[in-house]
């Protein structure tokens, strides 16, 4: 967690956050808030006896970062200002962001996210932390839904720069270019998505699992084998660059000609995507022709491809450098 994009004074939003439901995702979010310098953080659970816990949880969560190196010493002074309410309205009174993480049941996000609406200031933002239940009908809960969307965090949230952020039809502009600039000023890595089942992480890495359990499905390789192809090789790639890059610099021919091979030996779904190959007929085959999915001038290309292996070089030498994180003798099954 980085604590160089702080909320300072200056800073006008926002200035206190409820945060409703303590699990793993919640308390992590409120422990990167903290470290970010939220003034007020107010956190509802399940029962008051709960809430109340919720302090100290955090600051032994907090002290075991700082043991590992990972935060600073003041962070744990933050930590311990954090409050636990007994309701979601004392949660919610005074927020400016309301911030709802409870498990992934709609009844309960409706039940949640209705209380929250009705006990927050009006101007106040609310936030659902979902991973894939449609943002549209959340927003039905909320009274005036132009101040709902998503805000789909990723685990472990202090650590992982992406965030979702998931538009309902009804939210307003504003609201997602205050929650936009927030996110960015404490240093994550938004993006602006569209309401689509699992939005795009999670349907990009679920069709990931899917063909990696398929591959030990059919013997091709064990668990093991699968996940150091993957680590070793366009995962190698994917902290630096998103897929449509990494396609442009292998080349867009080249994908073509992989697609057409999979689908002979693995059928229909595998068939080359139309907008691969109007890109391939029209000549634009990557960083080598000066155009795939983007534009480049010479020099661009020339300064992507040199960064591309100053990076490889650098992350390579990294992992070299630490210790090898494998399961025991029975992790494949």
């Amino acid at each position: 967690m980085s604590e160089t994009g702080q909320v300072g004074a200056g800073d006008e939003w926002p200035r206190s956050v409820a945060i409703i439901g303590a699990g793993t995702m919640g308390l992590g979010v409120g422990e990167y808030f903290a470290a970010a310098g939220v003034r007020r953080i107010r956190f509802s659970e399940a029962t008051p006896e709960l809430a109340r816990q919720v302090p100290e949880r955090l600051v032994r969560r907090v002290r075991g970062h700082v043991e590992a190196g990972l935060l600073s010493e003041e962070v744990v002074d933050r930590a311990s200002a954090v409050e636990g309410a007994d309701d979601v309205a004392s949660a919610v009174r005074d927020a400016d962001l309301v911030f709802e993480a409870v498990p992934e049941r709609m009844e309960l996000k409706h039940e949640v996210l209705a209380a929250c609406a009705a006990a927050a200031p009006e101007g106040a933002t609310i936030a659902s932390n979902t991973s894939s239940l449609p943002i549209n009908e959340l927003a039905v809960a909320v009274e005036k839904p132009g101040r709902f969307l998503g805000m789909h965090w990723f685990n472990p949230p202090e650590w992982t720069p992406a965030v979702e952020v998931i538009p309902a039809p009804a939210t307003d502009a504003a609201v997602v270019e205050g929650v936009m600039g927030f996110l960015r000023r404490i240093g994550k890595r938004p993006a602006v998505v569209g309401d689509g089942p699992g939005f795009v992480a999670n349907r990009i890495q679920m069709a990931l699992f899917r063909e990696a359990l398929a591959c030990v499905q059919s013997g091709l390789a064990s668990p093991r084998e699968v996940d150091e192809v993957v680590r070793s090789s366009f995962g190698f790639r994917l902290p630096f660059f998103g897929p449509f890059i990494i396609a442009d610099m292998a080349g867009l021919d080249v994908y073509g000609s992989i697609f057409e091979t999979l689908e002979r030996g693995l059928g229909e779904s595998f068939r080359p995507p139309n907008a691969l190959r109007s890109l391939v007929e029209e000549g634009r085959v990557g960083t080598k022709s000066g155009a795939g999915f983007m534009e480049y001038t010479d020099e661009e290309r020339e300064k992507l491809l040199l960064e591309r292996d100053r990076r490889y070089a650098a992350l390579n030498e990294l992992l070299g450098k630490l210790p090898p994180l494998e399961p025991g003798p029975d992790g494949d099954r």
